[in-house]
């Protein structure tokens, strides 16, 4: 529907961002699926978003019909249950701080249908928590057009997917595991900001873009209902480790960290097999680029080089800023890319280094041409932003997405 010349000011409009964020003690089922409460608490690292990031703008107005929603350039369905949630708590927050005369904003807009475009510049559902960017962002820009205040936010993004509250910090950030029924006290905070520890670097190695074979919310309710040993890793595992992944990281700690992320990492990774039917995310370049950061860390007799998988094959790889060139050409001797230069290695840059030939001997694995399709080098980052130019709207102003907003 066209919208009438002088109806084009009744028209709000905002365009937020947010980040991915990896977990370095992972989230992996839920105590309750309505609220999306978990069963244990988790920890993270923002990534930044000049690297990896979802855009989002809400229009609200008037004129609109019905609540719609593009997602990187296709229309999809608004009436998806974890959506409607969202969009639901927030205008009930909104509507209560309004009642309450606490709020600034205009209180009629409450009650507008909302028009959302949302784009990620990164490949969705590959195992590159897509769902947490995407979930924040939509929570944030809608807390921003309706006036709710950022600490009401945690509890709402939850309901979008879990691990989105996560993305509503920079830094490091973790998702406390809460005690009440309600889930009140499930919520995300900040453990230390971005520029705490600014020799951290980190590595995306995309072996796959593809879309995982087995979703994460329907994998988590496998292992919940099947795996004994997921049970035993809420309850006994991750308390002691979320206390000593705090303190590595605030004491700056990289071989502990190191040590403690690939463990919890290879923990998830059992649980899914321990799932019945088993559940596989990794594949065989997956254990390769595992064998290959041990061989690594051996050979210098430290742990220089982490590695962590979400739910899928994709590597996330944690290093010192020191480490970064050696362990990028390591990369590059062993899976051999197709392209060269900058196309392999996209993001923030990375030196060159040489490579030893007692590296390599003492490696001693095959090169598999061609198994890691481009490496996304980037570093801790802050939580969303709002973004000011209104040339970044990805709306225009009849409330329909712009060109460059919409795929081909």
């Amino acid at each position: 529907m066209k919208m009438p010349e002088n109806d084009k000011q009744s028209l709000s409009m905002v365009t937020c961002t947010a980040p991915v964020n990896i977990a370095v003690i992972k989230y992996w089922g839920k105590r309750d699926e309505d609220l999306i409460l978990p069963i244990n608490s988790s920890l993270s690292v923002t990534l930044h978003q000049d690297q990896l990031k979802t855009t989002t703008t809400i229009a609200c107005s008037r004129n609109f019909q019905q609540d719609r929603i593009w997602l990187n350039g296709k229309e999809e369905d608004i009436s998806n249950s974890r959506l409607q949630s969202c969009l639901q708590e927030i205008r009930r927050v909104s509507r209560k701080r309004r009642n309450s005369g606490d709020s600034t904003s205009d209180v009629s807009s409450v009650s507008h249908k909302v028009h959302i475009c949302s784009v990620n510049n990164f490949p969705t559902a590959a195992g590159l928590a897509s769902s947490a960017s995407g979930y924040a962002c939509l929570v944030y820009t809608l807390s921003q057009l309706f006036g709710v205040e950022s600490e009401q936010l945690s509890a709402v993004a939850r309901q979008g997917s879990g691990s989105a509250c996560r993305s509503l910090y920079g830094g490091f950030v973790q998702w406390k595991l809460g005690e009440q029924l309600d889930g009140k006290d499930s919520l995300a905070e900040q453990v230390e900001s971005e520029s705490y520890w600014p020799e951290l670097r980190i590595l995306i190695l995309v072996v796959s873009a593809e879309q995982k074979s087995v979703g994460s919310t329907s994998g988590m309710h496998t292992s919940v209902e099947t795996s004994q040993l997921l049970k035993y890793r809420a309850d006994v595992v991750v308390p002691s480790r979320m206390e000593k992944m705090i303190r590595v990281i605030r004491e700056r700690d990289f071989p502990a960290f190191g040590e403690l992320t690939m463990k919890d990492s290879n923990q998830f990774h059992a649980i899914c097999l321990d799932t019945y039917p088993p559940i596989f995310y990794l594949n065989n370049m997956s254990h390769r680029i595992i064998s290959l950061v041990h061989h690594y860390n051996q050979y210098y007799g430290e742990t220089r080089v982490a590695y962590t998988f979400d739910a899928g094959p994709n590597a996330v790889i944690y290093t010192l800023q020191d480490h970064l060139p050696e362990f990028v050409q390591v990369v590059r001797h062993f899976f051999p890319p197709e392209v060269n230069g900058e196309e392999f290695v996209k993001g923030l840059p990375v030196c060159s280094a040489d490579l030893s030939e007692e590296l390599k001997r003492d490696i001693n694995m095959e090169p598999t041409p061609k198994a890691i399709r481009y490496i996304i080098s980037t570093k801790a980052g802050p939580g969303p932003c709002v973004v000011k130019d209104p040339n970044h709207h990805l709306l225009g102003a009849d409330g329909l997405p712009k060109k460059s907003a919409i795929s081909d």
